[in-house]
């Protein structure tokens, strides 16, 4: 696989890709002309642009700092940290993402209005603060908290917002578990990187939690975003979206190896099929929500 690819970590996408299916899918049947699918693709760009952005970013920092060390750390390829590119090439990329995603953010702001800028703005720092900066908030155990309020609040229903141009309880409820499961991504992610991060001082919560609550933690989230589906989908009017519930299918073999103990390189297929749990439940839950407008 080029570096590039890899270096840009495809396994987390999902978490880009899902909140704009749902959020959309929220939309339907609430605009007068149908969805706008230009608006649409433009929000998919800004949240594909910002995840690869993010993982440069942290690439690039981390790698500075040294506290991606090859030596030290297993997971996806880090560009920086194993010598495969220049920290300042790294750099450049993550910038180059970031400016695509205000490219298309701007197109969206022209159409619906200036608010998106500023949501675009804190979207973009939240991405390069997460490791960058003097006070990196990954680094003080909040990355969870910005992954569910980014990947999960703001996408989904800016997502919806760009067509509506409203907020509604539907895209406000929808994007909860879409958050949960975004999250859920990172604290496995982080508990797979326990040993390295307490090795060089970067206190994740899964460093400060600890082994396994953050074990625990990961299953309530996935719990969580199952057990809304049922909610969403009576209390919203939206029957079908409890489609997603058939991805609980693809949750059980990650959260039984977490369950089991799985550490270090028996984590990474977690992370892939926590991925694909979330790209499968973002899928169902949009075709779900959609076909029932």
């Amino acid at each position: 696989m080029n570096i590039w690819v890899a270096g840009a970590r495809p396994r987390t996408l999902p978490a880009a890709v899902v909140p704009v299916l749902v959020g959309t899918a929220c939309a339907a049947g609430e605009t007068p002309g149908g969805l706008i699918w230009w608006r649409a693709a433009c929000a998919l760009v800004v949240a594909l642009a910002i995840q690869v952005a993010t993982n440069y970013a942290n690439d690039y920092s981390d790698g500075v700092r040294g506290t991606d060390d090859a030596t030290r750390r297993v997971g996806p390829v880090r560009l920086v940290g194993q010598g495969l590119a220049a920290p300042a090439s790294v750099k450049r990329a993550s910038f180059l993402a970031f400016g695509v995603a205000g490219l298309a953010g701007l197109a969206l702001t022209f159409a619906v209005g200036p608010e998106l800028l500023i949501v675009g703005v804190a979207s973009i720092l939240a991405g390069w603060f997460y490791t960058g900066g003097p006070r990196p908030y990954g680094y003080a155990g909040l990355g969870e908290v910005f992954v569910f309020a980014f990947f999960g609040l703001v996408a989904t229903i800016g997502s919806a917002y760009v067509q509506t141009e409203s907020i509604s309880g539907l895209a406000v409820a929808a994007a909860i578990p879409v958050g949960f499961l975004a999250t859920a991504l990172l604290v496995v992610n982080n508990l797979r990187d326990i040993p390295g991060d307490t090795a060089v001082g970067k206190r994740t919560l899964a460093v400060r939690m600890g082994d396994r609550p953050t074990r625990i933690f990961y299953v309530v989230l996935l719990a969580g975003a199952f057990v809304a589906v049922p909610l969403i989908a009576g209390i919203g009017g939206r029957p079908a979206g409890a489609l997603a519930l058939i991805a609980i299918v693809f949750a059980q073999r990650p959260v039984t190896a977490v369950l089991s103990g799985a550490r270090g390189p028996a984590l990474i297929p977690v992370l892939a099929a926590t991925g694909r749990v979330q790209l499968v439940y973002g899928v169902l839950f949009a075709i779900g929500l959609a076909i029932s407008a």
